[in-house]
């Protein structure tokens, strides 16, 4: 199962119970207290998955591995291309 289709059956899951509970499809007769809880529960979900993506992203940022050869073999490629584009007769 791809990550897209695991994403889909987890939304679906949560938004077919949202919809049972909401809209009280099983007669469940919940509290009032309940309902007001239930009908801006997706708001909070998906701030609550914006806050975990951007925690994501910025522990992957900090926790980046530096790769200082492939730096130098970079350096040293745009040195080879700055001396051939001289010898071409663009000037820096």
């Amino acid at each position: 199962m791809t990550k897209l289709l695991q994403w889909l059956l987890g939304v679906s899951v949560v938004g077919v119970a949202w919809g049972l509970l909401a809209l009280d499809l099983l007669n469940l007769r919940l509290p009032e207290a309940y309902r007001e809880v239930v009908w801006p529960m997706p708001v909070y979900l998906l701030v609550v998955f914006g806050c975990y993506s951007l925690a994501t992203v910025g522990y992957r940022v900090a926790t980046f591995n530096d790769c200082q050869e492939a730096a130098k073999e970079l350096q040293a490629q745009i040195q080879e291309a700055k001396l051939d584009l001289q010898k071409k007769g663009l000037k820096f």
